[in-house]
């Protein structure tokens, strides 16, 4: 059966006080988690939490709560409208590769998960059962213990530490070539995990991989750890594996009192997620005239770099994108904003560039000049992209070509 769901769209308040399966266990235990992060995630209000930018899952003492993008004006929180921008909000984890479940259709997807972190959850237990069935590798590794012979060099230090009264006794360190290291340390470590945050439908898969991993050595496992991991022509098919565990230790935050309200956050800052979204829809989808450019950066200022979101050239032109993901009231870009495409334009020498942000019922404006002609042309527009369509998620394709007929 699933944990609850709680499914709120971002800027949403969220009380214990009005939602009887939110408690207050669940208030202090986000609290603890925020004021841990410096407060980025959301604010904490009366009896409760208001969302901000950032969407995506939080898990906490059973209760999954999912954050929803939401590009629209609609106040509805109605369940569809729910199921539309969590396909949105899928979409664009897939699109930039932070989810990859590519082999398994939108719809099956909606039947098939409860939450966003379900599908993570299902797509490492899948790795981790074809690993085992291809047969789990071994490397080389150097280890120190005490030996009754001399075994590989003698570490002096330590032997004089160890072995004063047993002299027959040698602290050495030597190689062995076993399947006890580091990478199926960390992956035991992430089912250690999964055991207490998993819904109880995975609970058969887990028992039986931890069965199998749970003679490997248990171990602290921090950012470092995996840093220490270089992925060899052997061990290369782990990088699906290790990446996912490296996102469920990461953001799983244990709880102090006896596991009750342990916590695993997958949280995504809009803004980023919209710039990464656009660029990747533009890159696949734009056509082979065209070449498109992430964060390209040029010398500003001292030892400052600026740089556009996404540089577009095609023939001898460029135009220069910089996505926002806000809704603003007015068809009016704000000052700082239109310095900073001016800016844009003079370094790149672009003569077009544009305000990108999701369609909230806006149309877009027009190409306004610049006064300053340092080129031929120096203009900027406003535009807006539309998501979805009624009921449904647009596609990507023609995201791409709404990008590209701003221009042309």
């Amino acid at each position: 059966m699933p944990s609850p769901l709680l499914q709120v769209f971002e800027y949403e308040k969220l009380r214990f006080s009005e939602n009887p399966i939110f408690t207050k266990t669940h208030f202090d235990a986000l609290v603890a988690f925020n004021e841990k992060n410096k407060n980025k995630y959301y604010q904490v209000i009366h009896n409760g939490v208001q969302f901000g930018s950032y969407v995506g899952v939080i898990q906490v003492g059973g209760l999954t709560i999912e954050i929803l993008p939401k590009a629209d004006k609609s106040h509805s929180n109605s369940e569809s409208q729910k199921k539309l921008w969590q396909s949105v909000l899928l979409n664009m984890l897939r699109v930039c590769k932070h989810i990859q479940v590519d082999n398994i259709s939108e719809t099956q997807l909606k039947k098939r998960y409860n939450s966003i972190l379900d599908i993570y959850y299902e797509m490492f237990l899948a790795e981790l059962e074809e690993l085992v069935h291809s047969g789990l590798i071994k490397k080389y590794q150097r280890i120190q213990s005490n030996q009754n012979a001399l075994k590989g060099k003698l570490v002096f230090s330590k032997n004089i530490q160890q072995n004063v009264v047993h002299k027959e006794r040698f602290y050495c360190e030597h190689q062995v070539y076993d399947r006890d290291h580091l990478i199926h340390q960390i992956l035991f470590k992430s089912l250690s995990i999964l055991k207490d945050i998993a819904p109880v439908y995975l609970s058969d898969r887990i028992q039986r991989l931890d069965y199998i991993f749970n003679g490997f050595k248990s171990i602290q496992v921090s950012k470092s750890s995996f840093e220490k991991i270089s992925l060899d022509r052997k061990s290369i098919a782990y990088h699906k594996a290790l990446d996912i565990a490296k996102m469920i230790i990461l953001n799983y935050s244990p709880s102090i009192q006896a596991g009750r309200d342990n916590m695993l956050t997958l949280l995504f800052d809009m803004n980023t997620l919209w710039e990464e979204f656009i660029y990747r829809v533009l890159s696949k989808y734009a056509g082979s005239e065209f070449d498109v450019y992430g964060q390209d950066s040029k010398a500003f200022w001292q030892r400052k770099r600026i740089k556009p979101d996404i540089v577009i050239k095609y023939s001898s032109e460029t135009y220069i994108i910089d996505t926002k993901w806000k809704i603003i009231e007015e068809n009016k870009p704000s000052d700082d904003d239109l310095k900073q495409m001016f800016t844009y334009n003079l370094y790149w020498e672009s003569e077009k560039s544009m305000l990108l942000y999701p369609r909230t019922n806006q149309y877009d404006s027009d190409f306004g000049d610049y006064h300053f002609k340092a080129l031929s042309t120096n203009q900027c527009k406003l535009g807006f992209i539309d998501l979805v369509d009624g009921d449904k998620k647009i596609d990507n394709q023609f995201i791409a070509q709404q990008v590209l007929d701003k221009f042309f």
